[in-house]
């Protein structure tokens, strides 16, 4: 049985998945329940709340962690730390990564087959021979502006990408594809797109994620999930974080940074 407590774009994206659930509101769907999984977004009071109300409850309480950066910062909110009984994860790196951040915690490789379903309908769609450079950017709420107030990370790194695309094509024609994260809201980026002898930059969002990194010759970004993908599929992967920002915390040293290229 699956009772699931959903918010905001975890709803379309169930209601889409072909799983048979159950949707309800979290202390309904926790009621006799014998275990939470849980996801660790960075913004999320639901998850959380979820953690807290299982802990009171007596509930077996798994989190799983789907990136490799800001373990320890998932389980806190309002300077509070819940952390689950057990954490899954999807690789060597991330079972490394989560020993140091969350020492003691048992953690579990699980198979990411929502990786693997990504990289299987990525190979099915090869990208065809073009004159024109394909870019895929792939964007998300950083939710620092490193030190310049007022100007969101994910601004300031999208205009450093842009300053630096002619370069970075050499001087031919191109393509930009500017893909927003699940949780940005629609025209965040609308002022970016162009049109001229050079090249377009547009907003997309009609297209899957495999689709998009397939037709892609190389994707660039700040440090989402996307990247990873990409990465395994066998693309160039940038990060556009810019020189005054930290440096990039994936765990691949195959994605090179925008400022030493």
């Amino acid at each position: 049985q699956l009772r699931c407590a959903l918010e905001g774009p975890a709803q379309a994206i169930f209601a889409r998945s072909g799983i048979s659930f159950k949707a309800e509101g979290l202390h309904d769907a926790l009621r006799g329940a014998r275990t939470l999984l849980s996801g660790t977004s960075g913004t999320s009071e639901l998850e959380h709340d979820a953690r807290i109300l299982a802990r009171s409850l007596g509930i077996r309480s798994i989190a799983a962690i789907d990136h490799w950066v800001n373990y320890r910062e998932r389980f806190v909110r309002g300077g509070t730390l819940v952390l689950p009984d057990e954490a899954w994860v999807g690789d060597e790196v991330a079972v490394a990564e989560a020993a140091r951040a969350l020492p003691g915690l048992p953690v579990f490789q699980k198979t990411n087959h929502y990786l693997e379903r990504m990289l299987a309908e990525i190979r099915e769609s090869p990208a065809r021979p073009h004159a024109t450079r394909r870019v895929l950017y792939v964007l998300e709420p950083v939710r620092s502006a490193w030190g310049l107030a007022g100007t969101p990370g994910e601004f300031r790194a999208l205009d450093f990408f842009m300053t630096r695309l002619p370069s970075l094509v050499g001087g031919s024609p191109y393509e930009v594809r500017m893909r927003p994260h699940p949780s940005d809201p629609p025209g965040k980026y609308d002022r970016w797109e162009r049109s001229d002898g050079a090249g377009t930059i547009t907003v997309d969002a009609s297209s899957s994620l495999p689709d998009a990194i397939a037709w892609a010759d190389w994707v660039g970004g700040c440090e989402t999930f996307a990247m990873v993908v990409a990465l395994k599929a066998g693309k160039r992967v940038i990060t556009s974080l810019p020189p005054d920002a930290p440096a990039c915390r994936l765990p691949f040293p195959d994605v090179q940074r925008l400022g030493t290229i």
